[in-house]
């Protein structure tokens, strides 16, 4: 793949059906994309700007001029967490110091932490194995350099490290099944990590070669029930793929890497900023369009279906360009001789136009999804934030009428 070639996601200028953005963008043209499969803002250059038009804390546009401020995701949580809206019995364990050293088989350690081997890359860091002598049990630790995240620009008035702290922030909220959990964080003044230990979940979700409808369903069912436990606490994860869907030893799904999360403090979930993973892009997202994070998300969803069942990806171009230009413009190719009920859903949660898409809530209820299984049942948490906004809608809808 020829990096000359590629542009930033803001660069929309090549498609076919053109569309005048309702926000400028900025840096489009510095951003040099490595690979269609990885998230944007997945860099090593420091001095790099991956911001794509959105300011957490903007005065956002519309037909009838500007609207109200949209807070800025510290201050949602905090409220949340004032009003008794966090999901979690237990808190999460934080930790200002940190105590860097050798066992006595010279394996590194950072406190009760052993070092055992790098499992992969994260977003801005890299993920690290560790044992951990108090209990035995292994963690996945994602390692961070807060120098480094406080020099990347990701908006005009916040750095990286403004998403690592949200992403602390917004996991210290959940609890849920088929979310990973986030169990201490370690981030001593006096270093430059930042330590996050999370649950170790034995394997990513790989279907290179695709799964099949039972484990496809299966997978579906967990994707679905733990991202409609995000939508109903206005919680928009922005980057679902299956490098992020990891699965337990005991075949369930776990959703992981909140860092390009958003928390909203209404169901108004509007964004503009650049989206994750190119080829998991929704078409809104594509043309530079104000867009709506649940429906982006449920756009995802479909894609990681089609990818599980059939091993590819739905729309997939050489460069950059060409596959946000598949996105918006090529119609949806599915083979001969699948099942009905599944090309049905497929359609349907791939549909390019985000107010005709199904949502998650009407996903569940497919009868593909539904199988022997039922209904994929809604997730009553701890804090009974979702039930409130389920009792006000109600409300709502009664005074109407």
């Amino acid at each position: 793949m020829d990096q000359s070639d590629m542009g930033c996601c803001s660069c929309f200028g090549f498609l076919r059906k053109p569309h005048t953005p309702l926000l400028q963008f900025r840096d489009s043209d510095s951003f040099l994309s490595n690979d269609l499969l990885v998230s944007q803002h997945d860099g090593e250059d420091p001095n790099a700007s991956f911001y794509g038009g959105q300011d957490t804390n903007f005065l956002y546009q519309s037909d009838n001029g500007p609207q109200r401020p949209v807070k800025r995701s510290q201050e949602i949580i905090m409220s949340r967490a004032q009003s008794g809206f966090v999901c979690r019995q237990a808190p999460v364990k934080e930790t200002k110091k940190a105590i860097c050293r050798e066992d006595e088989n010279g394996n590194k350690m950072v406190n009760q932490y052993i070092h055992q081997r790098k499992i992969g890359s994260g977003s801005y860091g890299k993920v690290v194995l560790y044992s951990n002598t108090e209990d035995g049990k292994l963690y996945a630790v994602k390692v961070l350099h807060k120098s480094y995240m406080k020099k990347v620009r990701v908006a005009p008035s916040e750095t990286a490290m403004s998403d690592v702290l949200r992403e602390v922030s917004i996991m210290k909220m959940l609890d849920h099944p088929n979310i990973v959990n986030l169990i201490e964080v370690i981030d001593d003044p006096e270093i430059d990590k930042l330590y996050m230990v999370l649950e170790y979940v034995e394997r990513k979700l790989v279907c290179d070669n695709g799964l099949g409808e039972t484990s496809s369903r299966k997978y579906l069912r967990d994707i679905i029930s733990g991202l409609m436990y995000l939508h109903s606490h206005n919680i928009i994860h922005g980057d679902i793929k299956p490098d992020n869907l990891l699965i337990t030893i005991n075949g369930n799904v776990k959703i992981g890497d909140f860092s390009v999360s958003q928390i909203f403090e209404d169901d108004d979930d509007t964004l503009r900023r650049s989206p994750g993973t190119p080829v998991f892009t929704a078409p809104e997202c594509c043309q530079g369009l104000i867009y709506h994070g649940r429906a982006a998300d449920t756009w995802a969803v479909g894609v990681t279906l089609y990818f599980m069942i059939l091993g590819q990806y739905p729309f997939l171009g050489d460069t950059l360009l060409e596959t946000y230009d598949k996105i918006v413009n090529d119609p949806l190719e599915i083979p001969d001789g699948m099942n009905p009920q599944l090309v049905d859903l497929l359609e349907r949660l791939l549909c390019k136009e985000p107010g005709d898409r199904i949502t998650l809530q009407g996903a569940a209820h497919h009868p593909w999804v539904v199988g022997d299984d039922g209904p994929i049942p809604e997730y009553w948490c701890r804090c009974g934030f979702g039930r409130r906004k389920q009792a006000e809608a109600q409300a709502s809808e009664e005074q109407v009428q």
